[in-house]
């Protein structure tokens, strides 16, 4: 899977769009709290995909090297038989944590408002 790259032809300069267009895919919000919330310096990646069932293992590849790139993740490979990666945040990362945080209460508090209004759009 190709990795998001957008850039507005009118607003070259614009960093909003392609940047939101690399943290607000499917999974990359989600990889990012989940190594937040594993509560250590780094993650192997079995263990994140084991706190992500439902990711392939192509799609979490594809995504920590997205997050690696923009550098919201580091990568640490340990030279033993078999090969050792971890993956662990970075300061950049740490700062949108907050963020994240915010937008998931934001959402705590308004699913069920709208998942009302899912259910009358629906019934039209």
């Amino acid at each position: 899977m190709e990795r998001n790259m957008t850039e507005d032809p009118l607003f070259p300069d614009c960093p909003i769009r392609n940047i939101l267009s690399r943290i607000a895919d499917k999974w990359s919000l989600l990889v990012i709290y989940t190594l937040d919330r594993a509560g250590r310096e780094a993650t192997r990646f079995k263990e994140l995909q084991r706190s992500i069932p439902d990711i392939s293992q192509k799609m979490l590849t594809v995504t920590l090297r997205t997050l690696e790139d923009d550098g919201y993740v580091s990568r640490t490979v340990y030279p033993e038989v078999p090969p050792r990666v971890e993956y662990a945040l970075t300061p950049r990362a740490h700062s949108l944590l907050p963020h994240i945080n915010a937008l998931m209460d934001w959402a705590k508090e308004n699913s069920d408002a709208i998942m009302a209004d899912r259910r009358k759009a629906r019934r039209r």
